[in-house]
């Protein structure tokens, strides 16, 4: 799996722990906090060139603070 080089991913918006970029299954995309699991969305694709957007939308996403994150409950 090969990343765009030139995306850059701020720190995690709950935890400024660092973000990596997941390819689930060959068909979709998110951001995920390697310390918290706060995450985005995840974008679907089926083709390289919307692979590439989506990666775009996803790390736009994850540098805006748009993640989710499920609290434990206990």
């Amino acid at each position: 799996m090969e990343i765009n080089p030139n995306f850059v991913l701020e720190d995690c918006p709950i935890c400024r722990g660092s973000g990596f970029v997941v390819h689930e299954g060959g068909w979709n995309v998110q951001v995920e906090c390697s310390d918290c699991s706060a995450h985005t969305v995840y974008v679907e694709y089926s083709n390289e060139k919307e692979k590439a957007e989506a990666e775009k939308q996803v790390v736009m996403l994850w540098n805006m603070g748009k993640v989710l994150k499920q609290d434990s409950m206990g």
